[in-house]
């Protein structure tokens, strides 16, 4: 499946989404060749990322950007077929993480258990909520200040079992792609097969929403339950940050 409109569209809906909760907030630069994002109090988005390949003369004006910025990530998308991945290994740039992006052809509604309940976040409670939890799922925090600004334009559900949060879900569609994010499951609730119930609540969103394809970027943690829904591999992303 090493499609490369899927690539583009799954690159494509990502950043989107970082511009978009970026923008409201004014924390969203373009610096040819590359774009940035830093939000105050926020772990994420706090992304510098390029579309095209990069080489060893961009790099003073990147780690001057990241001197000043100094808590951004820098996602290397695996596409270009060259080895540039080494600018960053050989300048004192560490790996945080690195996800699989993933793909979805969708087809037909998946039956899922009603046992769980999904509200959409709009107000600030259900935001603080929302920022509350999904630290316990993730390693960084995502602002009460970021969903608030951005009610309209992503979608935030707080999942609940039994009238307690226990999970996150965003969903962003760029096109005919649901970008499906930020799926958590806080860790005592882990191992009850929530976190699928909630991919299928989203790929069932994405359907209604008249999406061809659904789109994510996979932890280790999650991945075998996407794969095991039907998703594919598309590339590896790795994660950078200054040592």
């Amino acid at each position: 499946m090493k499609n490369t409109t899927l690539i583009k569209d799954n690159i494509d809906n990502l950043t989107a989404l970082w511009r978009t909760v970026a923008t409201p907030l004014l924390s969203y630069h373009k610096n040819d060749p590359f774009e940035f994002i830093q939000i105050a109090n926020s772990g994420w988005p706090n992304r510098l990322w390029f579309r095209e390949d990069i080489t060893e003369e961009n790099l003073p004006q990147i780690m001057e950007t990241m001197r000043e910025n100094p808590k951004l990530v820098i996602p290397y998308w695996n596409i270009f077929g060259s080895n540039s991945n080494e600018i960053f290994e050989k300048n004192g740039f560490s790996i945080r993480i690195q996800l699989m992006a993933m793909a979805l052809k969708l087809g037909e509604k998946i039956p899922f258990q009603n046992n769980l309940t999904f509200k959409r976040v709009l107000n600030e409670e259900d935001a603080k909520t929302w920022s509350d939890i999904y630290p316990l799922s993730f390693s960084y925090v995502i602002s009460k200040e970021t969903l608030i600004h951005n009610y309209e334009n992503a979608a935030f559900y707080l999942v609940h079992f039994e009238e307690k949060p226990i999970g996150t879900l965003t969903l962003f569609q760029t096109e005919k792609t649901m970008g499906i994010h930020g799926v958590g499951v806080i860790p005592e609730m882990r191992k009850k097969g929530f976190a699928e119930e909630i991919m299928k609540f989203a790929i069932n969103k994405a359907i209604d929403a008249d999406c061809e394809y659904a789109q994510l970027q996979a932890s280790a943690l999650g991945k075998g339950i996407y794969t095991r829904l039907g998703f594919e591999d598309l590339f590896l992303i790795t994660n950078y940050q200054l040592a």
